[in-house]
C-alpha cells in the first residue's frame, strides 16, 4: 500500500524529536534511550496524564543489552516473571450456539473495594493466540491487585481448552463476542466502574469495538498496547525474511495448533488439510479466517480488521502505547494525524520496545514499561477520570 504523506512527515517529525529529546545512547544511529512522544489533540486529556499517569512523559530506559525490538519481542516471555493468579472460570453462551471462557481475578480480598458491587473491574483481551496465562495478561492482573480491581479475561473462542460447540472461532474484525462478554460483565456489576485494556490482537479488537460503539459503550475508558494499526502494512512487515524466521512462521504454526484439536467441528466447512499447509499468517487468514467471517477477499477481511480506519469514531477515553521499532505494527502504519483529529485519543510513542516488550532496567524481570503505563492509567481513570469524563 501507498504510504501516506501524514505519515512519512511524522516519522521526519519522529526523528527529530527523539534526536532532540532526551536522547542518551545509540545504536547505528537509533536513539535508544528517549521520551516518548505524546500525540493528543485534546489539551485536556494531555495535562490529565501529565498528573495523573505522568510515565507517559519520563524518559524511558529499555534493557541495554536486548534494547532491539525484535530481541525485546522474542525475549519478554522467557525473562519477564509470572505472578501467581487464582483464576474463576466462566463459560458463557453466544447467539450462535457457542461458548466463550472468562477467566475472573475477583480481587475479594480487596481493602481498598471491599463492596463487590462497586469494584472497579478491568476487562482483559490477550493477543492472537494468547490466553488469561500469558506473562503480560498476568503482570496486568497483578498490577490490579495491588490497587484492589476485579479483572476478568476475554479468551477468545476455542483457545483457553473449552470445546467448540460451532465452526467459529474469532477475528480481530468481528467485534460480536466482544460485545456479548462487555453486555455479560456490566449486567454482572451495572454499578462498578468498568474499563478493558487490549494487548496486540485484542487491542486492535477492542479498538475496531470503539469505532463502531462510539460513546454507547459501559466502558469509561481503554488502554492499547502494541496494536498492528494497519494489517496490510502489518502482514507486508512480518513476511520480511528475517521476520518471516522470526515471527510469521511460528505465529501461524500456533493459529493452525489452535484450530487442530478443533478440527472435527471446522472440517464440516472448511478443507483442513490445506489450512494446515498454511506458511504465513496471509495463507492462513485466506484459506481460514476470511472465509469463516464471510469476506469475498483477503484484502477485504485485512481493510476492516484496520482499526486505523475506525479511530476517528472512538467515543471514549483511549491510549495507545506503540514502540516505533515494532515490526508488528510498522511505524509508518501509525496513524498519527488521525488520531489527533479525535480528542478522546491520546497515543505513547517509544522509540524502542518491541512488540509488547519495553523490557527496561538492567535485568527487566519484575515490570516493565507497559506495565507502569497499565498501572498509573487505569487507576488514573477509576479516581480521578472526572477530569477527563466531561471533555
Amino acid at each position: 500500500l501507498q504510504r501516506s504523506a501524514e505519515n512519512t512527515a511524522f516519522l521526519s517529525r519522529e526523528k527529530r524529536v527523539l534526536d532532540a529529546g532526551g536522547r542518551r545512547k545509540t545504536k547505528g544511529g537509533c536513539a535508544i534511550t528517549a521520551k516518548p512522544q505524546l500525540v493528543a489533540s485534546n489539551d485536556r486529556f494531555c495535562r490529565f496524564l501529565e498528573e495523573y499517569c505522568p510515565v507517559v512523559t519520563e524518559t524511558y530506559y529499555p534493557t541495554i543489552w536486548c534494547w532491539e525490538g525484535r530481541v525485546q519481542t522474542l525475549l519478554r516471555p522467557f525473562i519477564t516473571s509470572r505472578p501467581q493468579v487464582q483464576y474463576r472460570n466462566e463459560l458463557i453462551k453466544t447467539a450462535d450456539g457457542g461458548q466463550i471462557s472468562l477467566d475472573w481475578f475477583d480481587n475479594n480480598d480487596s481493602s481498598y473495594y471491599p463492596d463487590a458491587s462497586t469494584r472497579p473491574t478491568v476487562l482483559l483481551l490477550p493477543g492472537l493466540t494468547g490466553t488469561s496465562k500469558e506473562s503480560y495478561i498476568l503482570h496486568m492482573i497483578y498490577q490490579s491487585e495491588t490497587l484492589g480491581y476485579r479483572c476478568v479475561v476475554f479468551n477468545n473462542r476455542g483457545i483457553a481448552g473449552e470445546e467448540l460447540l460451532t465452526p467459529r472461532t474469532y477475528c480481530a474484525a468481528n467485534t460480536e463476542d466482544l460485545e456479548a462478554v462487555i453486555h455479560h460483565v456490566h449486567s454482572l456489576h451495572p454499578s462498578a466502574p468498568f474499563m478493558a485494556a487490549g494487548v496486540s490482537m485484542g487491542g486492535m479488537l477492542l479498538l475496531n469495538y470503539l469505532g463502531k460503539t462510539g460513546r454507547d459503550t459501559p466502558l469509561m475508558a481503554a488502554a492499547i498496547f502494541s496494536a498492528g494499526w494497519n494489517v496490510f502494512e502489518s502482514v507486508e512487515s512480518l513476511e520480511k525474511p528475517l521476520n518471516w524466521l522470526l515471527f510469521n512462521y511460528y505465529l501461524t504454526t500456533c493459529l493452525q495448533s489452535s484450530i487442530s484439536r478443533h478440527r472435527q467441528m471446522l472440517e464440516k466447512l472448511f478443507d483442513m488439510d490445506l489450512v494446515m499447509k498454511a506458511r504465513t499468517v496471509r495463507e492462513f487468514d485466506k484459506q481460514f479466517t476470511s472465509v469463516m467471517f464471510g469476506y469475498r477477499s483477503i484484502d477485504d477481511y485485512y481493510e476492516d480488521s484496520s482499526p486505523c480506519r475506525k479511530l476517528k469514531s472512538v467515543g471514549i477515553p483511549v491510549l495507545c502505547l506503540n514502540s516505533v521499532d515494532d515490526v508488528f505494527s510498522p511505524a509508518h502504519a501509525i496513524p498519527v494525524e488521525t488520531a489527533k483529529q479525535n480528542a478522546n485519543v491520546a497515543l505513547v510513542l517509544t522509540s524502542c520496545g518491541g512488540h509488547i516488550g519495553f523490557l527496561e532496567g538492567i535485568w527487566p524481570r519484575k515490570c516493565t514499561y507497559m506495565d507502569r503505563v497499565f498501572k498509573q492509567f487505569v487507576q488514573a481513570v477509576f479516581e480521578h477520570g472526572n477530569k477527563i469524563f466531561s471533555m
